[in-house]
């Protein structure tokens, strides 16, 4: 597919929990080494072609706690801070902008949305962790927002094969457009 093009400029990469308390769960189809070294190519490429890259956690002892049949599976009492610390492999750079989400999307009650408008971002590139839970959830929040996005899919990965595939397949051809890391590269050259 190559009739992607993407004004560097004009884009943002965000980069959704690539943390210490979310990478130490079991990741698929794609591991958290792949998702790692992919997106640090990500981040590398719009770097050098003057995107902007956002690196957003989730910081899990202010999680929005609302009353849902599957809430998330947090240990009761306060957590450890680290674990909302951004991995070292996910080669975040002190140039690079930080958000701390506190729930599945980060557009919500975070800075995200001003930010990229200050900074006249039109698409965003996503990537990261979970692919039917934070990336989802961001997608579907920026799209709404007027954003364009391109799903970095070989640099996402989920809990299970099924709940990867089904938003790549079924929800983000409706949002977005899906492509590989190499294809995204490509279109900022």
């Amino acid at each position: 597919m190559s009739d992607l093009r993407l004004d560097a400029k004009k884009t943002a990469l965000v980069v959704i929990d690539l943390q210490k308390g979310v990478l130490g769960r079991p990741i698929v189809p794609h591991t958290a080494p792949e998702i790692l070294e992919r997106s640090n190519r990500l981040a590398k490429a719009m770097r050098e072609k003057g995107g902007t890259v956002v690196y957003v956690r989730v910081d899990f002892n202010d999680f929005l706690r609302l009353p849902v049949d599957q809430p998330p599976a947090l240990p009761p009492g306060p957590l450890p801070p680290e674990l909302s610390e951004i991995v070292p492999e996910a080669g975040m750079l002190p140039t690079d902008t930080l958000l701390t989400k506190r729930h599945h999307g980060a557009f919500a009650h975070t800075e995200l949305e001003n930010l990229l408008k200050a900074r006249g971002v039109e698409t965003v590139v996503i990537c990261g962790v979970s692919t039917n839970i934070g990336v989802e959830s961001t997608a579907r929040q920026g799209t709404g927002l007027g954003f364009a996005f391109v799903v970095a899919e070989d640099a996402c990965g989920a809990a299970t094969a099924e709940e990867h595939e089904y938003p790549v397949k079924t929800i983000f051809p409706r949002l977005a457009k899906v492509r590989s890391t190499e294809e995204v590269i490509a279109a900022l050259a």
